[in-house]
């Protein structure tokens, strides 16, 4: 997750391309971006919302929303956030290391006792930080899981059952030594938030993120709901050789505290551009979210981490700061710079019709951003 999401994997290779020379009429650009992620990527649909410095949402879409059907796609409808979720999830851990109830050097142990043990693992070794910088060595739950684009894409699962799915099999690396994406990190984050609250994570993020700063058109999926409930696209997801398999109505309970919320993009904008203006979190705990390590492979190029999200690099210099996520039916690419300018671009295929696709949209965030 995310990196895939939540779920499949957001582990996208190949630079970031410099941005091309554009139209004059930067909407243009954007329209011709969109037109090229459907026409030469072979995304069914792709939508953009572009949250300009000005403060006004500019919303694009192309394609089509049913591949059975033709019907049109909804300007800024609503789709799988995937691992963008886990920027969520962090923002809510954050906050409560800013009201004292969580240390984010503390050890897991302190939080879940007796509950993180596996061969190479031991809670009381692995801190909270390294949870969400994605530094633990824990296995990740969703190299294991059985064929969620099939039959079991109706399953219901409970966190305990990932968390033990990833624990039966060996840490990756020792705790602090290196850097892996692994969904396992945020159901722990999950889980701690509602140890240290005593509420159910879903109610946290609505109460202390969506609802705070307005998020109309986003939400965290109860248990059992497979569907989307306003406007939106099919989900696709492609299989190697075949075609576009519709997945749109699947259980996210597997992705969880790591990839369930759903949202439109221009809601994507608010909360990245709210987040990194200071809305969310005090100074000191977005300092702490800012702070990234190296990573050595399964982003993009230039990739940094922190806790619950990805700097990269502009290409017209600076930095644009989101998440992103990948999800059966939906990927999506987010970005915001320290103006406060945040774009997203969301697509209706995962995995990628074609290997250019996940790069053609970053390319198409960073442009945006660029103009």
């Amino acid at each position: 997750m995310m990196v895939v999401i939540a779920a499949t994997g957001l582990a996208v290779g190949g630079a970031l391309p410099a941005s091309a020379a554009q139209p004059r009429n930067p909407g243009e650009a954007v329209r011709q971006g969109l037109e090229r992620l459907v026409h030469d990527d072979k995304y069914p649909a792709a939508l953009a919302s572009d949250l300009g410095r000005d403060g006004r949402t500019r919303n694009y879409a192309t394609g089509v929303a049913d591949l059975s059907t033709g019907k049109k796609v909804p300007v800024d409808g609503q789709v799988r956030a995937g691992s963008n979720t886990k920027t969520f999830t962090a923002t809510v851990v954050l906050q409560l290391v800013g009201e004292g109830k969580v240390a984010l050097d503390a050890p897991v142990e302190q939080y879940l006792p007796n509950l993180v043990r596996g061969e190479g693992i031991d809670g009381r070794n692995i801190t909270v930080r390294q949870l969400l910088q994605h530094t633990s060595g824990l296995p990740d739950y969703v190299d294991y899981l059985g064929d969620f684009v099939g039959a079991e894409r109706h399953t219901y699962l409970q966190p305990r059952t990932l968390i033990d799915l990833a624990l039966a099999h060996k840490a990756v690396f020792a705790p602090g030594t290196s850097w892996m994406y692994s969904n396992t990190n945020y159901i722990l984050a999950g889980l701690i938030v509602e140890k240290v609250t005593g509420r159910p994570l879903a109610e946290q993020i609505t109460h202390r993120i969506i609802e705070r700063i307005g998020l109309r058109h986003t939400y965290f999926p109860g248990a059992g709901d497979e569907s989307i409930r306003e406007a939106h696209p099919q989900g696709y997801f492609a299989q190697p050789g075949g075609p576009l398999d519709n997945v749109t109505e699947l259980d996210p309970s597997w992705a969880w505290a790591a990839g369930q919320v759903i949202a439109t993009p221009s809601d994507l904008n608010r909360f990245f551009s709210a987040l990194f203006g200071g809305k969310l979190l005090e100074p000191a705990e977005l300092a702490q979210m800012r702070t990234t390590v190296e990573v050595p492979r399964g982003l993009w190029t230039g990739a940094r981490y922190g806790l619950g999200v990805i700097s990269t690099p502009l290409s017209c210099g600076g930095l644009m700061w989101g998440h992103g996520g990948d999800i059966p039916g939906y990927m999506s690419r987010t970005g915001v710079a320290d103006d406060g300018h945040a774009v997203t671009v969301a697509v209706t295929s995962d995995r990628e019709p074609t290997k250019q696709g996940p790069s053609d949209a970053l390319a198409l965030v960073d442009s945006t951003l660029c103009k």
